[in-house]
């Protein structure tokens, strides 16, 4: 990015976009003929953020225009349009003079349908956040939308982030800043997406505020009574051209981590004649901060409540992790998480003690209560879910938080991460969302505050063992084995438990259409310590009418799996992010039919991924009338950088190849 130091004032160049006037060029078909894949296309999204004299200080003001094409009903949600607001103590940030048009060319003319603001509504997002929401008219293929509106926000440590890369190819985007040179905001570019305007410029601006500018370098005089400054700004304009679509890929977490975004950090403050004023939050002072909150820190030691369920669980289970995980079923058995992430509890413990549901932070915040009643030194970890967004550990921002857990410090020096909202995993195993690489402790000693590593716990474990029979018309019967431990074991608990053993029976039918099943036979549903196992049979009958036949065809492991390769793309920028470690195992015994034999073993196969991250071995051993067969794919990383991509996406291509080898199966002769 250029140095604005260097910059010198100019004319600000002219809008990109201007609201109400649509190009007839948007409206040809073949303008849009190398779009056929997408729904929509971003035709200008144009922002433009400054900051303004208000009452005795300072507000941001925030202007958007935007102007998309729908080319299919896939598209149709890019005429839905959420706007985060801010909010803290009573003041919300506020939306003003938002407008919007939906243009449909009609016998050659262009017609267009006004919105109607009063339909939009305003949703609660999360404590600090709300969102409003507003759809615009009369949407169709072919049609051209457009919006406009002004924010305006107190909240100078909020200024206005943008976005350039989303889920429709963009035409244009550009972002204009205008900060006055007392206030210094650090600015983050992210994403692989080269600027094609990066233009840092000087240039005056013209603000109403109190007496206390009212020295050094800064011209001031009286407008209506008001001081009137003008000061000198740091402007700034940047733009992306033709940006592509951010793909949402297999094993991705969320899109704020790759899009092509900046961010901005207030750090300083300098006014004139006066020392700089460093504004930089950090972790120390997040940690305090929280510590004294109402909805975190000051409900740490309020589950007195839960004294006489836990109390006598110190004498029950001397060992601080048989105790942790008999203190986390007590929550468990009290309060279900209702799906809904958050550091900090809404309405406070009791309140979700009572109701018997709550948040994650209502659910752990209790668990860490109840640990210390129980005589153990629990403290709560803050992280981010993987859908939520990385941490980045170098910008101290609380709000890039959304989860919190608890964390039980163990004799041998090693840390017990607890979590009590999903009850198919076992005690000291975080869920699935949580792997998100890195958490914050909050410590009431500040200097004891660290970062805690959230390097998975279990790994992602599915066994199967199948037995089967090929006759000589080709008909196939099988005895099915299945072990899913780990998470595989909380994902099909879960799975379980939401359809029900007949429903979870037909989605497996539903996979292998010509299968005719038994019922189901489960085995240690409510024991999460043991692998969750799985038995039934199926038969597949030959074609109607099917004669013996001298050779036969089989792809034992196409039939058993089915699998596709997740990775279609030939290049991925991002990480493959699996959460944790993979283990796939199939063994399977094949009976062939009296009087055959393999006409030729396939052979064996290992395949390995460089530096030790994976490995996949395939092996078949024939004996007489029966055939062994091996598959096992090994990853011993939950994450795999994305110059690792390539390597990945061939081992899957070469493993997939190999299990849809077909045995020719051959009468004796």
């Amino acid at each position: 990015m250029g140095a604005a130091g260097a910059a010198r004032a100019q004319a600000p160049a002219p809008d990109p976009i201007k609201f109400g006037q649509p190009d007839a060029h948007d409206f040809r078909p073949e303008a849009f003929a190398a779009d056929s894949a997408a729904g929509a296309v971003v035709l200008c999204d144009y922002g433009r953020s400054r900051l303004v004299g208000y009452r005795a200080g300072f507000r941001v003001l925030f202007e958007r225009v935007t102007r998309v094409k729908i080319l299919k009903k896939s598209g149709y949600d890019a005429a839905t349009v959420e706007i985060p607001l801010y909010h803290r103590d009573g003041d919300q940030e506020q939306v003003s003079n938002l407008r919007g048009f939906t243009y449909r060319l009609v016998d050659g003319q262009v017609q267009k349908t006004k919105l109607d603001a009063s339909g939009d509504f305003l949703e609660k997002r999360s404590p600090n956040v709300n969102v409003r929401r507003f759809t615009l008219p009369d949407v169709r293929e072919g049609a051209v939308v457009e919006y406009a509106y002004t924010l305006s926000s107190d909240f100078l440590f909020n200024f206005q982030n943008w976005v350039f890369q989303g889920p429709y190819p963009v035409r244009w985007s550009e972002y204009r800043a205008s900060i006055p040179v007392f206030y210094k905001y650090k600015i983050i570019l992210q994403g692989s997406q080269p600027l094609a305007v990066d233009r840092p410029t000087r240039g005056m601006t013209t603000l109403l505020v109190d007496n206390k500018l009212a020295a050094g370098s800064i011209s001031v005089g009286q407008t209506n009574g008001s001081l009137s400054v003008s000061a000198p700004t740091e402007q700034y304009q940047w733009a992306m051209k033709d940006v592509p679509v951010l793909r949402r890929e297999a094993y991705t977490t969320a899109a704020a981590d790759y899009e092509a975004r900046l961010d901005f950090q207030l750090v300083g403050e300098q006014w004139p004649d006066q020392p700089y004023r460093d504004l930089t939050d950090s972790w120390a002072k997040i940690n305090a901060r929280l510590l004294a909150s109402e909805s975190f820190g000051q409900q740490l030691d309020r589950a007195g409540f839960l004294k006489e369920q836990v109390a006598a669980l110190a004498a029950q289970y001397p060992d601080p992790a048989q105790r942790a995980a008999a203190v986390r079923r007590v929550v468990l058995a009290a309060v279900r998480y209702n799906g809904t992430n958050r550091y900090g509890t809404d309405n406070g413990l009791r309140k979700a003690y009572d109701a018997h549901s709550g948040t994650s932070a209502d659910v752990n915040l209790l668990l860490i209560g109840a640990l210390r009643t129980a005589g153990l030194g629990a403290q709560p970890v803050l992280l981010s879910t993987r859908d939520h967004g990385r941490i980045n550990q170098t910008y101290p921002l609380l709000e890039k938080f959304n989860y919190v857990v608890a964390l039980v410090p163990l004799a041998d020096g090693h840390d017990l991460l607890v979590d009590a909202t999903d009850p198919a995993l076992p005690c000291g195993t975080l869920p699935e969302r949580c792997l998100n690489q890195t958490g914050r402790l909050v410590s009431a000693d500040a200097t004891a505050g660290r970062w805690v590593d959230l390097r998975p716990a279990q790994q992602h474990l599915h066994f199967q063992q199948v037995k089967l029979a090929l006759d000589a018309q080709g008909g196939l019967s099988g005895q099915v084995h299945e072990e899913y431990a780990g998470y595989a074991g909380a994902d099909a608990r879960g799975e379980l438990a939401r359809l029900g053993e007949k429903k979870y029976l037909a989605e497996i039918g539903r996979q292998h259409t010509a299968w005719a099943l038994t019922p189901l036979a489960v085995a240690g549903r409510d024991d999460v310590e043991r692998p969750l196992a799985l038995d039934y049979a199926f038969t597949q009958a030959p074609d109607d009418n099917a004669a013996a036949a001298a050779t036969l065809y089989l792809s034992p492991l196409r039939e058993l799996t089915g699998a596709q390769n997740p990775f279609r793309e030939a290049e991925r920028r991002f990480p493959v992010d699996f959460g944790a470690p993979q283990d796939e195992v199939l063994l399977v015994t094949l009976a062939l039919p009296e009087g055959y034999e393999l006409a030729e073993t396939p052979k064996s196969t290992v395949l390995n991924l460089a530096n030790g991250g994976g490995r996949f071995q395939y092996n078949v051993a024939a004996a007489g009338p029966t055939v062994q067969l091996t598959s096992r794919l090994t990853l011993y990383k939950p994450v795999y950088g994305a110059e690792e991509y390539g390597n990945l996406r061939e081992l899957y291509r070469l493993m997939l190849e190999k299990q849809a080898e077909k045995f020719v199966i051959k009468k004796k002769d």
